[in-house]
């Protein structure tokens, strides 16, 4: 028998998880899943450090269960599309699909729809490393351009001459970079 996991989240506590609770036993029972835990909390979708978000995804790592229906996609996160994807995937590595009862259209256990997604976050994950590497070079262009110097600052021929001189006389790595003032990576990189 299949088995699923209910995931349930608000934001405050002025609101509840009932709304949801019902409707999705209903759904689990009609789609013949098997109910092995129903995750219920209080907290922002914005974080990804959530108590039973944690000891869902730690079950899911134990094979507890295959299927994991939420009541939206944000329900389970609002951390932004990409991190949302990279959470999916993980779930898809791991063999767990994911249902949204509201969102038919998000139903992991459909192999096509499995592998659209797939290759949708795989294209949002390289497209956003091309926008962060790109962003990265620009702004190592502009501090370039305005005369400023990129990469550790030059110590001045007596800081070196020190440093190997206590280096020889046996002084270690950090308490030569201490005595110093300078980094320990460079002492050790003389």
């Amino acid at each position: 028998m299949k088995t699923a996991a209910i995931y349930l989240r608000v934001s405050t506590g002025k609101q509840t998880t009932e709304n949801q609770h019902g409707p999705l036993i209903q759904f689990a029972a009609k789609r013949g899943y098997k109910v092995y835990k129903v995750y219920q909390e209080t907290a922002s979708g914005k974080k990804s450090d959530r108590t039973e978000l944690n000891l869902m995804l730690a079950d899911a790592h134990k094979r507890a269960f295959d299927t994991i229906i939420v009541w939206s996609l944000d329900r389970l996160s609002r951390e932004g599309l990409l991190k949302t994807m990279h959470m999916l995937e993980h779930l898809s590595n791991m063999g767990v699909s994911v249902i949204s009862f509201s969102e038919p259209y998000l139903d992991t256990t459909n192999e096509l729809a499995k592998n659209i997604l797939l290759a949708v976050i795989s294209t949002l994950a390289k497209a956003e490393r091309e926008k962060i590497s790109e962003r990265t070079i620009a702004g190592l262009d502009r501090i370039r351009k305005q005369g400023k110097k990129l990469g550790r600052p030059a110590y001045p021929d007596k800081v070196r001459k020190e440093a190997k001189r206590l280096l020889k006389d046996g002084t270690g790595i950090r308490e030569t970079a201490r005595i110093l003032n300078v980094s320990p990576t460079y002492v050790s990189d003389l």
